[in-house]
């Protein structure tokens, strides 16, 4: 019996999509190990429906997607029939049905329901994760993560973790200092899910300027120094390079940007060992 595979898109979390998929294949197939799940989530971008087109192409996957921008419907539809691709909207035409009949418009905006499911609870597990392991307080945290980050301090590492939290990903992270070794956890994990976050020397000067004047200190002191900068950013690259992490530079970036780039990462990493699995 061939396995009955499905690729599960949604702009959201796709966990809807998912129940639909498995109510729809237990109905084929009573043991559910014949059955294959891969869920894309958070997919916003045309890219993506590209790649994910492709790989459903080579695995004879048979889509199922929740995704409330009307252009990227379209867009996954014309990509499934360019490449003769079984696709299932639940959302289109719903959505068609209540605006022809209030004659308004969907607003279009991912992630608008919010319930007290699943998905909530493990976004509130997720935050309290990153409270949990916030600046390297239990190194053990950095095994069980989804996402572990690394860099220097006032690199954004906390309001990061928090707003990944939101999406999420467990996040544990690090301090680095150049005095303290980092915890043996670091180098035992797949360097895949670690991130380096680093900045300029004269972007973190100002930063900790600011910081010690917030605090009522003198902004000369030697944690706002370029020479003590230059110094814990150089200790910053020889760990990253011993973990073989992902380096960031945030020096001119929001923090919604940089987790943008993070989860873009993972989510290329799970394309990238969805084809090696077809080798």
């Amino acid at each position: 019996m061939n396995k009955l595979k499905f690729f599960i898109v949604s702009d959201s979390v796709g966990e809807t999509a998912e129940l639909v998929a498995k109510a729809a294949a237990s109905q084929f197939r009573q043991d559910l190990e014949t059955v294959s799940m891969t869920r894309f989530s958070h997919i916003e971008e045309e890219s993506q429906l590209k790649e994910i087109a492709w790989l459903a192409q080579q695995q004879h996957a048979i889509i199922i997607y929740t995704l409330v921008r009307s252009s990227m419907r379209e867009s996954l539809v014309r990509l499934c029939g360019t490449h003769s691709i079984q696709c299932v909207d639940l959302l289109g035409p719903i959505l068609h049905s209540i605006e022809h009949m209030t004659r308004e418009q969907p607003i279009e905006e991912p992630g608008l329901v919010r319930q007290l499911d699943d998905d909530y609870f493990k976004k509130i597990e997720a935050i309290e994760f990153a409270v949990k392991y916030d600046d390297g307080r239990d190194p053990r945290g950095v095994l069980n993560a989804d996402i572990v980050l690394v860099g220097i301090s006032r690199t954004s590492k906390t309001p990061l973790s928090q707003y990944l939290a939101h999406q999420r990903f467990k996040v544990a992270n690090v301090p680095l200092v150049p005095e303290v070794e980092p915890p043996s956890e670091l180098y035992s994990i797949d360097p895949g899910k670690c991130f380096g976050l680093v900045i300029s020397p004269e972007v973190l000067n100002s930063i900790r300027k600011e910081r010690l004047i917030a605090l009522g200190l003198k902004d000369d002191a030697n944690y706002a120094k370029i020479d003590r900068i230059e110094q814990e950013i150089a200790h910053f690259y020889k760990v990253a390079d011993k973990i073989g992490c992902t380096v960031i530079d945030v020096s001119n970036r929001a923090v919604e940007e940089t987790a943008n780039v993070i989860i873009a990462q993972l989510n290329n990493r799970k394309f990238e060992q969805i084809r090696k699995d077809l080798q």
